[in-house]
């Protein structure tokens, strides 16, 4: 049997994500580079030039002297956890295929449940808002489902407890091979529900299956 391609695709071993993000150094240069990639720009005045003040980890406009965090501004922003804490907790988060619970991060971490519970959920919410704006294009298939296990009461699809959502994929090649996907929870299942959904979430010109 062929091996999945999905299944078996490239990602990041845990020895190379340490050697590139396994120092507090190496987070705060990551970092600086996400947040500012072609040079420290000040937030007030634009200005690019600066002066770094080390004992307090900020950067000084030299123009209008205000000064800057690193991590204002940012999830990591009033942090007392360490920058290589929570880029591991990104990196376990992001590389498992099935989900992380609070309380293996904690252990993966180490860190206090409550910490880890609420990096977590910081995490995932980012995640959510970043994928929120982005629309699917090319070849689309979508299919409802419904969520929601057997209580007592009504059964099947109309039951009480059970939510409709729609599962979206884009897909790409011959194969159809799944590259990004979405998961919406509808009203129903009419076509005016899925013609909001495909209005808000689907570049114009797809292909819908």
């Amino acid at each position: 049997m062929a091996k999945n391609i999905i299944q078996f695709q490239k990602g990041l071993s845990l020895p190379k994500f340490l050697e590139k993000y396994g120092t507090e150094e190496q987070c705060y240069s990551a970092l600086f580079h996400l947040r500012w990639p072609d040079g420290f720009v000040c937030p007030e005045c634009g200005n690019k030039t600066y002066c770094e003040i080390k004992s307090r980890k900020a950067y000084q406009c030299h123009r209008c002297h205000q000064q800057t965090s690193l991590t204002s501004g940012t999830i990591f922003a009033a942090t007392k956890v360490p920058l290589t804490k929570w880029f591991l907790a990104i990196y376990l988060l992001t590389q498992r295929k099935t989900s992380v619970s609070a309380l293996q991060l904690k252990r993966g971490i180490g860190v206090s449940y409550n910490t880890a519970w609420k990096m977590k959920h910081k995490l995932m919410q980012v995640m959510l808002e970043r994928e929120k704006g982005k629309k699917l294009s090319g070849r689309i298939e979508i299919d409802d489902a419904y969520i929601g296990g057997e209580r007592p009461g009504k059964p099947g699809r109309g039951a009480a407890h059970k939510a409709p959502f729609i599962a979206v994929a884009e897909t790409e090649g011959e194969e159809h091979r799944p590259q990004r996907m979405q998961l919406r929870t509808v009203s129903g299942f009419r076509s005016a529900e899925i013609e909001r959904y495909a209005k808000t979430s689907l570049e114009v010109g797809s292909i819908v299956v």
